[in-house]
Parts: C-alpha cells; structure tokens; sequence
C-alpha cells in the first residue's frame, strides 16, 4: 500500500515572480497562474505505470490524489474525508484545500502504508513530517516554487523510478532534511531558511536530490573576481539581459550598479557601458515580452540541487526558454556547486529540456570555463 497526497494548489506562484503560493493563490491567478501540479503528478504516474509492479495506493478525496488516480489502472482507497469544493477566481478553477488536508490525510496513513508520496513543495514536505516524523518513509513529486528539501526527487518521472526501486529493496533509506522559507521574508529578498525536522527517504543516487548549500566561505574572493569579470563583460556588450536569482547573480546585479532582486529575475538593458533595470522581480509574462530582443539569461547552479532551471526560477518556463538559444546561456558558478561533475534542468517539457542537455560551459572563474554536463 503506497500513500499518495497532492496538494493541488502547490507551485502557482513560480511563474507569476511570487516566490510561492502560501496564502496568495488568489494573487497568483490575479498575475496569470495556472494550476501546474496536476501535470506533473500525472507524470509521475504515466511513469510508474511502465512498470510491472503491483502497488494499491490509499489517498485522499478528489483534487487530493483521487481524481488523478481514477485515470489510471491502480487500484486505490479513498479516505474519508471532507467534501472539497472548487473556487473561480478570474475563470480558473481551483479545489478549496489547505494544509490541514494533508496533515489530516498523512495521519490516516501512519500503520497503513509502506511509503508517501507526495506532490508539492518545502511547505508541504513540512506538514506531512510535522505529523508522521520519522514513522513513514517519505518522497516528494517536485511541483512546488521552493524546493530546497533533501526529499525530493529531481523529477516527477525519476519519483516513479525511486518508488520502484524502494518496492523492489534496492533503494537505501537515509535522514534527510526539511527545510523551509519564510516565504513573507522571501517575497521582500530576504533568505530565511530553517530546519524544520528530519525524514526517512529513499535514496537512488542521481534521482533524489540534496538540500540547498550555502556558499563556501573559502570561495568568497573567487568568486568577487568572478563577478567582476562577469559584469566587465555584460557592460561591454549592449543588448538585453535576463539576470537570474541568487547570491551570485545578486553580486554582478551590484556590480551593474542596478537596484536588482536578490532572489527573483530582472531584466536590464546594456547600452554604451552603463546598465539600465528595465523590469525588477519580472514574471514570466515580463520575459516573453522581451523575447524577441534576442536577450542572454545570466544564471548559476543552485548549490546542492545542481539545478540550472527548474529550482527557484520557475519564470524560466518552457514558453521562455524554447525561444532563447543555447548559446545565450552565461552560466556563473564557484568550482563547488559544480564538484559533482554534472547539472541539472527540468522545466516540465521534454523538447525543451532536451534541447539544453548535453555538455554546458560554465564559467568557474575570470579566466576559466568548464565543459559540465547538463542531465
């Protein structure tokens, strides 16, 4: 018996620049957003449904896990539970679910399941370890904004393989850690990250990812040098400039002397030596307004994700990304968030992600560029 709670809601607010959707789901769609956790968890199904596994899985009423369940050949049970209604907020639907829903449905399963499966992000990983601890092993379907919990698949379809491989005892179970964002300090460019418990989580190498790094203190003057060098360069060149989220990137945005979001994308223009911000915090609807500037996308690796996309900067979608060549990408990184030999991209379309696999330059240094392999 496998558990398997979704909160639907989970993930609106990355494109829309909100950094998250606790408590502005209505904000969201006020920006354009669309609910995007039910694709994804229909992956990771279409997935496990290769597999000549027989799993039953228990989950909760409608928008919860039934209603995606029910396109598919598992059996399952439903707990009892409340009726979910539905809202329209500016012609979207959407189910009226909270996180008390998956606190009450994670507790059900306690003594009942082998494992649960989860879909959404650090928010929702902290509620369900709030109630089960350490009594059930946990892994996470990425589909929130913030995710930077160590128990999380890379992707929806590698949850599927890693739920194989536990079914099937060739995967270890380890510790891991949940942690979250104040996501309020997080929408004013603040970084507030806590520890909120440890999980038992499965663990297939390559397919779970690690918990968020901070930056080395060793490497603090490498990469002042590397900046520099970075926003020498930009400045020499004018055009227009996608300039990613985090530390790294936030260090060239000073150097650019732009008022730039530390944990958001901007947008800036470089004309004769001098840089302009043109959007602050933009949104994905803000970048496919510029996209035919032929803009380049400074960005770095998430340390100890590994992700180049699909991590913290969800306005970098597919619609966004099919229209900028490879070649455009200046990708920033210190030699350890990339001492794992490999990167990551995963923006929820294959043709996409395909096209940016493959071996990727990432500049290490003023003088120094490494040929790492994007998966």
């Amino acid at each position: 018996m496998i558990g398997l709670i979704v909160n639907p809601i989970a993930g609106m607010g990355g494109r829309v620049a909100l950094k998250g959707t606790d408590g502005v789901v209505e904000e969201a769609i006020k920006r354009g957003a669309t609910p995007v956790t039910p694709n994804l968890v229909k992956l990771f199904l279409q997935e496990l449904a290769n597999y000549d596994i027989k799993v039953k899985f228990l989950t909760g009423p409608g928008p919860l896990g039934e209603d995606f369940l029910k396109e598919f050949n598992f059996p399952y049970e439903v707990i009892k539970h409340r009726n979910i209604s539905w809202k329209e907020i500016e012609g979207v639907k959407i189910p009226d679910t909270t996180r008390e829903d998956s606190k009450y449905l994670a507790k059900q399963m306690i003594g009942k399941v082998k494992i649960i499966v989860f879909a959404g992000g650090d928010g929702t990983a902290r509620d369900i370890v709030e109630v089960v601890g350490k009594s059930v092993p946990i892994l996470g379907i990425p589909s929130g904004v913030k995710m930077y919990s160590s128990v999380f698949a890379t992707s929806p379809e590698d949850a599927a393989k890693v739920l194989v491989n536990f079914l099937n005892n060739n995967a270890k179970l380890e510790e891991r850690e949940v942690l979250d964002l104040d996501e309020e300090a997080y929408r004013r460019d603040e970084l507030k990250v806590k520890i909120y418990g440890y999980s038992v989580v499965p663990i297939v190498e390559t397919l779970i990812q690690g918990s968020k790094e901070a930056m080395k203190v060793d490497e603090k003057e490498e990469l002042e040098a590397l900046t520099e060098a970075v926003a020498e360069e930009i400045l020499s060149e004018n055009g227009v400039y996608f300039l990613g989220a985090g530390s790294t990137i936030m260090r060239i945005k000073e150097k650019l002397k732009i008022d730039g979001t530390l944990l958001g994308v901007d947008i800036v223009e470089v004309k004769d030596g001098k840089a302009k911000l043109l959007v602050k915090d933009a949104s994905e609807k803000d970048l496919l307004k510029f996209i035919d500037r032929d803009p380049k996308v400074v960005i770095t690796v998430v340390g100890g994700l590994n992700f180049l996309f699909g991590r913290g900067n969800q306005q970098f979608s597919p619609n966004v990304l099919k229209k900028i060549p490879k070649e455009n990408i200046i990708v920033v990184a210190t030699p350890s968030k990339i001492s794992g030999g490999f990167v990551r991209v995963y923006t929820g379309d294959k043709d996409v992600d395909r096209k940016f696999k493959g071996f990727i330059k990432i500049r290490v240094s003023p003088w120094m560029e490494k040929l790492v392999r994007a998966i």
